[in-house]
């Protein structure tokens, strides 16, 4: 139930843009993008692709499971496009896990590698988007410092209870919180592990930032980087929350942040068509690998084989005729 309330949240949100600013933002943004914008999101696309691929193979190794770089390319192109095409915005981080994990015969080791792979992501993320936001001025900027504190307490309490040894015990939660334990041990937080992933991470925000300054200069926002990289750290924030193919939340907080930022609503909003135009192209790669997987299951199938008609019995009696 609650998934379809935060569905419907989505679309409630492009339902409140379309009815305060109209169709024409939508449909700016959708006249504005062009090739150079489409082939920049592609090796932007590409090089986060990479760095998020190299990042899982990192985190699954830790756990104990193996993952070519190649093949975590392949799936991970594949689980962007079912991410930005389904509602949700996790199909295809699920339907990763599962893979991988059928893969290795151990899925529930290959669905808690992508669930800790995307955490850490999102906690670097986080994190840059909070240091960012606390030197460069933005329509957030006087209540960073409380946020700043309180993720400093978050960051002590989940390291503590990383390292510090679990509770010996038979119940339900002795048992999920040193599974968690030894997880954030052995996949996130080794020695070789943490900085590769911490790279990775920074890398795919740094790419993700500069693919949505590229879509605010194809819109028309003329604003110098200064105010545009916290605007475009908030929106990516906004679009790790549910919603509807990729549109809602993004589309929302980019109208508000822009409006805040005297930049105006409906640029933000055309500014966001842009963007996810940009993402969706990005991730036409995973449709290929879609396709590419459904023909060789296709292939491989074994074919029905026709009957073939039956010969009459023949009976042989004892006295030696033979009987049909």
């Amino acid at each position: 139930m609650k998934w379809w309330l935060r569905l419907g949240a989505a679309a409630a949100t492009l339902a409140v843009l379309v009815w305060r600013l109209g169709t024409g933002p939508f449909l700016d943004g959708l006249r504005t993008v062009d090739g150079r914008a489409l082939a920049a999101a592609a090796a932007l696309g590409a090089l986060t692709t990479v760095c998020c691929a190299w990042r899982w193979r990192i985190v699954a190794r830790g756990l104990g499971v193996d993952l070519p770089l190649g093949a975590a390319v392949a799936a991970y192109y594949r689980s962007i496009f079912l991410n930005v095409t389904l509602p949700g915005g996790v199909v295809g981080d699920v339907h990763r896990g599962i893979s991988h994990g059928r893969d290795t015969r151990d899925v529930g080791r290959g669905l808690r590698a992508v669930a800790w792979e995307r955490s850490a992501g999102q906690v670097v993320q986080i994190v840059l988007t909070v240091a960012v936001l606390l030197v460069m001025p933005s329509p957030v900027r006087a209540a960073m410092p409380l946020i700043a504190l309180a993720l400093f307490a978050a960051t002590i309490a989940v390291a503590l209870a990383a390292l510090l040894r679990p509770a010996i015990g038979r119940s339900w939660w002795a048992r999920l919180r040193g599974a968690a334990a030894r997880d954030l041990r052995d996949g996130l937080l080794a020695g070789r592990a943490w900085p590769a992933i911490a790279l990775a991470s920074a890398v795919v925000v740094a790419g993700h930032a500069v693919t949505f300054l590229i879509a605010a200069r194809t819109a028309g926002a003329t604003a110098p980087l200064s105010r545009m990289l916290p605007l475009a750290l908030l929106v990516l924030l906004a679009a790790a929350l549910p919603n509807v193919g990729g549109w809602g939340p993004r589309e929302g907080v980019t109208a508000w942040a822009f409006a805040a930022a005297g930049l105006g609503a409906s640029r933000g909003v055309a500014t966001a068509v842009v963007y996810g135009v940009m993402v969706f192209a990005a991730s036409l790669p995973g449709a290929a690998v879609l396709v590419t997987a459904w023909a060789r299951r296709a292939w491989s199938a074994p074919r029905l084989e026709q009957p073939r008609p039956r010969r009459p019995a023949i009976l042989a009696p004892r006295d030696g005729a033979a009987d049909v």
